[in-house]
């Protein structure tokens, strides 16, 4: 294996680097190099002061422990500890807190002592809830509280239990899920104000709401009758929307056709009345034209579609003698053609009618 050398031989000994060290010295002076050596000193500790804050990041300056202000994304420089020193904060990044189970390696691992709570009714409930928070005030989040993401953890825990606390399990698990939610996240944001932990709750989202592994099965039993009764309910309700309508006009309808067959028959009524009035005026006029009139309608109206023959006997008595009337008064049929030329036969008159009758 080679072995790098100097140029010009071998490697020098101790001996001769603390010569060459001395004579240097020597040359410039002990003071004028300790000078220097404090210089460069100097100038290394006034370099620390420079620090970078990144995009979506906060930085905190503080004079001898105490805050004074907070800086800008950018190149920032303060003076040197001890005088003064600066914290950088991510104000951006959304973080997260687990109730009820922990996330590891991509695995989910629940945590009872967390998860099960106690309803309003007295049950005990399965809850596993997430909230998504932010710092909002890095000062707060530094120097107001020991350690604030505990104690968002503990404040979660505690808004949540009351929440859960104030329903019963079959509203917790259905239509309250959402009520749960917006009561949690007010009470949490409240608490985590109150302890001054910079932190703003942005999202609580109720992940699971089940009862106990034991008694599971049932409960899930219990909610899927109770969505049975609502849906049944609600088609119930469908189908009286559809039926009474339908019903109240069916009857208004009947209403407005009984309205109309009174009228109808008042003013009928009112008509025949009227005109009994004046057939009765008419026959004290002429009582024996409006009865011999009224006698003809009469039989008419009964007897429309027969024909009808009206003989006037006057004051005569006896058997009224057979007169054929039937076709009387019609033009006779023109003969047809004969085929054969030959004695036409006489046609027989037609008998004249009595003296007195009339054919209608």
């Amino acid at each position: 294996m080679a072995v790098w050398r100097p140029p010009g031989g071998d490697f020098p000994d101790f001996q001769q680097l603390t010569e060459q060290v001395r004579r240097f010295l020597q040359r410039w002076g002990k003071g004028r190099v300790a000078w220097l050596t404090l210089l460069a000193v100097l100038l290394l500790w006034l370099a620390s002061g420079i620090y970078v804050v990144g995009p979506g990041e906060r930085g905190i300056e503080r004079l001898f422990g105490r805050v004074m202000s907070q800086t800008e994304p950018g190149l920032r420089y303060r003076l040197p500890w001890p005088v003064q020193s600066h914290d950088v904060v991510d104000t951006a990044r959304v973080r997260r807190t687990e109730i009820g189970f922990r996330t590891e390696r991509g695995t989910t691992r629940p945590v009872p002592g967390e998860a099960l709570m106690l309803t309003g009714d007295e049950n005990i409930v399965d809850v596993q809830l997430i909230v998504q928070y932010l710092v909002q005030d890095p000062a707060k989040f530094l120097f107001g509280a020991r350690d604030p993401e505990r104690a968002l953890l503990a404040s979660v825990e505690v808004a949540l239990r009351a929440a859960v606390g104030q329903n019963t399990i079959d509203r917790t698990m259905t239509e309250g899920r959402v009520e749960v939610q917006d009561r949690v996240k007010k009470s949490l944001q409240e608490l985590l104000d109150q302890y001054n932990t910079g932190l703003l709750a942005t999202e609580v989202r109720l992940l699971t709401v089940d009862p106990p592994r034991d008694v599971r099965e049932a409960f899930h039993d219990v909610v899927r009758a109770w969505e049975d009764r609502e849906r049944l309910i609600k088609e119930a309700e469908g189908y009286r929307e559809e039926v009474v309508p339908k019903a109240r006009g069916e009857a208004v309808q009947m209403l407005r056709a009984a309205e109309a067959y009174r009228e109808q028959r008042l003013i009928r009524a009112q008509g025949d009345a009227s005109r009994f009035l004046k057939q009765l005026e008419e026959y004290r006029k002429a009582e024996i034209v409006t009865r011999d009139r009224l006698y003809l309608e009469m039989v008419d109206r009964v007897l429309p579609a027969t024909e009808k023959i009206i003989l006037d006997g006057g004051d005569r008595g006896g058997v009224l003698p057979l007169l054929p009337l039937k076709g009387f008064g019609l033009a006779p049929a023109k003969p047809a053609a004969p085929a054969e030329a030959g004695p036409a036969e006489p046609t027989p008159a037609a008998p004249a009618p009595r003296p007195g009758g009339a054919r209608r």
